[in-house]
């Protein structure tokens, strides 16, 4: 039988593949896409499910299912070949009991490369689908074109009127505004995840939970719409774009609020937003743009394909399975963006690199710097808790860039193992690999103890701190090199993998949509 809470879903619309898998929700909140045989035997095992219950023959189910697998697909099929398909395909993956009525263990999908991996719920489902009907209005047609209209109309004005470099030179220099700002920033962040929500709610689908979570070090919201794979692509797309529509909208409201009171304050958030925008939509790492060229083409991970289509265009290798199991138009736009994205996220990782020691100086210098003036000015509370907020994210970005280090060392180590480690049961060099790891991230970790403990003792003493021109020209150089929001996101928790065969089966891994 199918396990409780189990749902069938139907064909993902809008496939990539040359066969649509069909889309199962499995009761912990995961979807799975089947083939065709797979889906249609778990599909006839919840037709007759209750007459089976209420005869409690379990050779009447499966005598069952084999004549409507026969009369479906042409091929003789037996009440065994049923058995050994729920015994060794579906049971497994946890949408359906074992032949005996067992229920099987079953593992949960692995977690996506650059994923979302900590996250916690604020926002319940129940208060999401309120939250999301007041603002699912707004999706309507003609208000999505006035609105878009009407925003570029007024951002072209704005920036070609405005000073945004001297409004944040103004703001960096006023720990209030800082303060400000940077909440400003965050309800946009907040505002955008709403948007999500209520795309999911306007094409009729109930959104998941929202919450916030880790994605790499940088803070990130986030909001659970795995029902969105019930609507077709223009669907999907519109919910992509959702959270980039209400950050105009935020924006908007923002530029009116400016009409009617100029304030530094509010054109430097302008901008932040903005630039949190741009990025939002830049399609290399889980953002809404990886995922608009995702749903674009209708090809769920698009990251799992770089390994293949590398070994076909750069070592001249025949196509895989997983390629030839694509479209063609799909084909031709997975790999120019494995081609495109891969020497971009290189580059910037080597430009990092080559960069490092200078940002960490510089880093060092201005949390030094901000630690020692945080007191001085006529609210030294509110100074304090603003040098707090800046130094954090200078070390955000700093943090962040150890952390992709450290799980490219781990990934080669694996690799290097694999390739050269030889016989396997050789637990000396194992344990000598894992402590030489663990001795590393223990001196990572004392180095950030000792640094954030030297800069507590630098701000008990008593000094007489910098300058105020000194300390807005470090406070100003800095922020240019490190993020400045909050990170933002919203989760899929589903994307389908390839089927060719029909005992293929894929578990997709989870989405998440992040700004920083």
């Amino acid at each position: 039988m199918l396990t409780e809470g189990t749902e069938l879903v139907g064909e993902f619309a809008g496939s990539g593949y040359r066969h649509p898998p069909h889309l199962v929700h499995r009761f912990d909140g995961q979807v799975i896409n089947l083939p065709a045989l797979l889906y249609e035997t778990a599909k006839s095992v919840g037709r007759h499910q209750d007459s089976a219950a209420e005869s409690g023959s379990a050779a009447h189910l499966l005598a069952c299912v084999a004549q409507d697998l026969t009369r479906t697909t042409g091929r003789e099929f037996t009440a065994e070949h049923v058995a050994y398909v729920l015994d060794n395909k579906l049971a497994p993956l946890g949408i359906t009991t074992r032949s005996d009525g067992t229920v099987a263990d079953f593992a949960k999908a692995a977690h996506p490369f650059l994923g979302l991996r900590y996250r916690a719920a604020l926002v319940s489902e129940g208060a999401t689908w309120v939250i999301a009907g007041m603002f699912a209005w707004l999706f309507q047609p003609f208000l999505v074109l006035m609105a878009v209209s009407t925003f570029l109309a007024m951002e072209i004005w704005l920036f070609s009127t405005a000073d945004t470099g001297l409004a944040m030179t103004r703001v960096m220099a006023d720990p209030g505004g800082i303060l400000t700002m940077l909440g400003l920033t965050l309800a946009s962040a907040a505002f955008h995840e709403v948007g999500h929500a209520a795309a999911c709610r306007y094409g009729k689908v109930r959104p998941g939970a929202m919450g916030c979570g880790v994605y790499l070090v940088w803070p990130a919201f986030y909001t659970d719409v795995t029902s969105s794979y019930r609507l077709d692509r223009v669907g999907r797309l519109r919910t992509d774009l959702g959270g980039v529509y209400f950050n105009s909208l935020f924006v908007l409201g923002m530029i009116t609020l400016y009409l009617y009171s100029p304030s530094p304050v509010l054109l430097a958030a302008i901008l932040l937003v903005n630039l949190e925008m741009f990025q939002q939509l830049l399609p290399t790492l889980r953002f809404d743009g990886y995922y608009i060229v995702s749903d674009l083409v209708g090809i769920p991970d698009l990251f799992k394909y770089i390994g293949p289509i590398l070994r076909r265009t750069v070592l001249r290798r025949p196509p895989e399975e997983r390629l030839a199991a694509l479209k063609r138009w799909p084909q031709v736009v997975v790999t120019v963006w494995v081609l495109v994205v891969l020497p971009v996220l290189t580059l910037q990782l080597g430009v990092i690199l080559f960069h490092l020691p200078q940002m960490a100086t510089t880093a060092w210098t201005t949390a030094t710097g901000l630690v020692t003036s945080a007191g001085e000015g006529d609210a030294p509370v509110l100074g304090t808790v603003a040098a707090y907020v800046q130094i954090l994210f200078l070390l955000l970005p700093l943090l962040g860039i150890l952390l992709i280090l450290w799980q490219l060392g781990s990934l080669v180590v694996r690799m290097l193992r694999k390739r050269y480690g030889g016989n396997v049961n050789r637990p000396q060099g194992r344990h000598r690999w894992h402590g030489t790891l663990s001795l590393l991230l223990w001196g990572l970790i004392a180095t950030a103890v000792l640094t954030v403990a030297y800069l507590l003792w630098n701000l008990a003493r008593p000094t007489t701190g910098l300058s105020t021109d000194r300390w807005i020209g470090s406070a100003r150089v800095e922020r240019s090199s490190g993020p400045t929001t909050v990170g933002h996101g919203h989760v899929f928790l589903w994307k389908p993998g390839s089927a060719t065969a029909e005992t293929d089966t894929d578990t997709a891994p989870e989405r998440a949509l992040l700004t920083d």
